[in-house]
């Protein structure tokens, strides 16, 4: 989709439009990005089936547009689009409408397209143990001093996700300037819905991320002068998929069988730490803040996965954790 180039003018300037006007109405980066790409495909299917001007679009054409992207296979997958792609694509033609509704374009149909019903995914929760062997793996490889780096940012990376429970894009987002050392709190500044929330972390995660960003980061800084807190090899901002690869290359190298065979990735981290903390006793509320959910309904769903932890909670045993049983005064929770 990416390479799809559209002919008509008028079209050009409508994707173009609407991604300034996603920008304008404070959306994050990668929907500014990835929704008018989807739109994008839409209009070139338009100019395939020769409507030529956004005046032409009828309800058929919806129809049809849903026909070719729900029988069209996943490129890089093989297989069908999920029904998780095809809701995000109805997504964006209705919020495609409501832009063309603001530019007061006449004669355009309202999008009539139903959601499809999406399958509840089994969510897969680390045991403590297993959070501890993440930990311990990046101490594996320190042959050189920039495998030290490597192993510095992965341990400042399990303790944003895990220890202080982040979504992928709030740890993507993450800047040196959001963390208070003095205080021990992260600032999310990128939360889901545009909200802001502060989470204090523990002396351990104080070790590892001032560790990383004094001793390591600089190695992979070189000449850019990027304020993110995860950058790569050149100093850019790491994106979530490279992150997702660093935890997926520390579950493959721990000598746990049964933890390399498990479906994770970074947002596993972040069930896991709130499903620990429900499990030593933490108000659901408290926990509810604490990953900013908007409604306790979300944070209730770990109630539910007690039953997969069988193991006791020792606080001790996982770094960067007790923090998350105390208030920023050091008393308990």
């Amino acid at each position: 989709m990416k390479k799809l180039t559209l002919q008509t003018t008028s079209y050009q300037h409508l994707e173009k439009g609407f991604s300034e006007w996603l920008d304008i109405l404070g959306y994050n980066s990668m929907s500014v990005y990835n929704v008018p790409i989807l739109i994008r495909e839409f209009l070139y299917f338009l100019e395939q089936q020769e409507c030529t001007h956004i005046t032409q679009l009828t309800q058929k054409h919806y129809q049809d547009y849903y026909h070719y992207i729900s029988t069209r296979a996943n490129q890089r997958r093989g297989g069908g689009l999920s029904n998780n792609y095809l809701n995000k694509q109805i997504q964006a033609l209705e919020k495609f409408y409501e832009y063309m509704m603001h530019k007061g374009v006449q004669g355009v149909p309202a999008v009539a397209l139903k959601h499809l019903k999406l399958e509840n995914k089994e969510i897969t929760v680390l045991t403590q143990s297993e959070v501890k062997e993440l930990y311990q793996v990046t101490e594996k490889n320190t042959n050189t001093l920039y495998y030290q780096a490597l192993g510095a940012r992965d341990r400042a990376m399990l303790s944003v996700f895990y220890s202080c429970g982040l979504r992928r894009t709030e740890g993507v987002h993450v800047t040196i300037n959001d963390i208070n050392w003095d205080r021990r709190i992260l600032h999310v500044r990128k939360g889901k819905n545009y909200k802001e929330r502060l989470i204090p972390f523990s002396h351990t995660s104080l070790k590892y991320l001032q560790e990383w960003v004094y001793d390591y980061r600089s190695i992979l800084l070189k000449i850019s002068k990027s304020e993110r807190l995860f950058i790569g090899k050149g100093g850019k901002g790491l994106s979530g998929n490279s992150l997702y690869k660093r935890i997926k290359l520390l579950q493959c190298s721990v000598e746990n069988i049964e933890l390399q065979q498990k479906e994770i990735g970074l947002h596993t981290l972040r069930h896991s730490i709130a499903t620990h903390l429900l499990q030593n006793g933490m108000d659901l509320q408290k926990i509810q803040r604490f990953l900013g959910h908007s409604s306790l309904e979300s944070t209730q769903i770990y109630t539910h996965l007690l039953e997969k932890q069988n193991e006791p909670v020792i606080l001790s045993e996982v770094e960067g954790y007790t923090h998350l049983v105390e208030k920023e005064d050091g008393t308990k929770l």
